[in-house]
C-alpha cells in the first residue's frame, strides 16, 4: 500500500480526517479541481451544498480511476467552499458521507483542508475538490 493514513495519540480527534499520510509510492496522481457538473457540463444540485459535494467527490473518483489510482491512494484532499460558515459543516459532511462508500472514501478521510473562498469560477459553483494521491504500480 503507498498511502498510510492515521492519526497520532496527542492530536485532536475525532476529525472527519486523517491528520497524517505517509507515502512511499513512486507515481504522483493530482486531480484538479472537480465540480458538481455532469461529464457534459451540465450543473448537478444547484444551491444544494450537499449534493454538489457529493457530485464533486464521484468526479474526483472518476479521474482518480483514469490514471489507476483510488481515494485508498489518496495522501491529500482539499475542499474550496464558497461563503463558508461553521453553519454549513453539517451539510458537507453529509455530502462526504451520502457518497463515501459509492466511490470508496473510507472515513475518516485522509488528512483535508477545507478552505472558505468568496467565489469559485461561476455564480452556481459553491464547491471544488482538489486530490493527491501517491501509486507505487
Amino acid at each position: 500500500m503507498a498511502v498510510q493514513h492515521f492519526t497520532p495519540d496527542g492530536m485532536v480527534q475525532p476529525t472527519p480526517y486523517h491528520h497524517v499520510a505517509v507515502g512511499t509510492g513512486t507515481k504522483h496522481v493530482h486531480v484538479s479541481g472537480q465540480i458538481a457538473r455532469q461529464a457534459d457540463g451540465t450543473p448537478v444540485a444547484p444551491g444544494d451544498l450537499s449534493g454538489q459535494v457529493a457530485q464533486a467527490l464521484r468526479n474526483t473518483s472518476v479521474g482518480l480511476a483514469g490514471a489507476g489510482a483510488s481515494f485508498a491512494d489518496v495522501l491529500r484532499l482539499t475542499f474550496y467552499v464558497t461563503r463558508w460558515s461553521p453553519e454549513k459543516i453539517s451539510d458537507f459532511m453529509a455530502g462526504v458521507e451520502s457518497v463515501a462508500g459509492e466511490v470508496g472514501l473510507r472515513l475518516p478521510m485522509p488528512p483535508a483542508s477545507l478552505i472558505g473562498v468568496d467565489h469559485l469560477f461561476e455564480p452556481d459553483v459553491l464547491v471544488e475538490v482538489e486530490a493527491t494521491a501517491l501509486l507505487d504500480r
